[in-house]
């Protein structure tokens, strides 16, 4: 168990603790972690069809893993303080809970055993991109993430915690959204910021 947490320690507390809630936890410690996570309850969705945004190969929910569960953004998204890209995370990534977390559920499961498969296979997921960018405009994460604090995820990808498959809220890619939220934080418009 101790190997585990070491694991999981950048994941935040709270809902992963009822996960990892195993026979060597006491039954007190066990009924308060599962109370931590029940506190905020995904909803169950069994077809992704009728939800915002593409489908993805893998049915990921957000708003199990980062608002049911809190899960930082940044423990998934790992480079995203440090790169200009925030990186989608890899299937390592991924497996660092789900060797041992099966889901809850058939369809939790199901979209879990295609992660296994595609780790045991070491094929990459092929994710279907939400936000793009022109490639004439750079925009360092990094630069964003120390300006804005632990919220700068959600200014331009909207409450992804309570996203069941994530969508395009904003219109990152348009230049006024990026003039608009640098002219009301009063920082820096002028060209070569953004085109360089």
């Amino acid at each position: 168990m101790r190997k585990l947490a070491f694991v999981l320690g950048g994941v935040a507390a709270g809902g992963m603790a009822a996960l990892l809630a195993s026979s060597e936890a006491g039954p007190q410690a066990q009924q308060q972690a599962v109370a931590v996570a029940d506190s905020v309850r995904a909803p169950v969705i069994a077809d992704s069809g009728s939800l915002r945004g593409p489908r993805q190969p893998i049915f990921f929910r957000h708003d199990i893993h980062s608002g049911q569960y809190k899960i930082q953004c940044q423990y998934c998204h790992y480079s995203v303080a440090v790169s200009p890209e925030p990186g989608i995370p890899s299937v390592q990534t991924c497996m660092g809970c789900h060797l041992v977390i099966g889901g809850t559920d058939s369809t939790h499961q199901a979209e879990i055993r295609k992660l296994r498969q595609a780790w045991n296979e070491k094929q990459p997921i092929e994710w279907v991109r939400i936000h793009y960018l022109p490639r004439h405009a750079h925009f360092p994460h990094q630069r964003h993430i120390k300006a804005l604090g632990p919220n700068a995820c959600a200014t331009c990808h909207g409450e992804v915690q309570r996203m069941p498959q994530v969508f395009k809220v904003n219109e990152v890619d348009r230049m006024g959204f990026c003039v608009t939220c640098h002219m009301e934080r009063k920082v820096s418009r002028d060209c070569s910021v953004c085109h360089y």
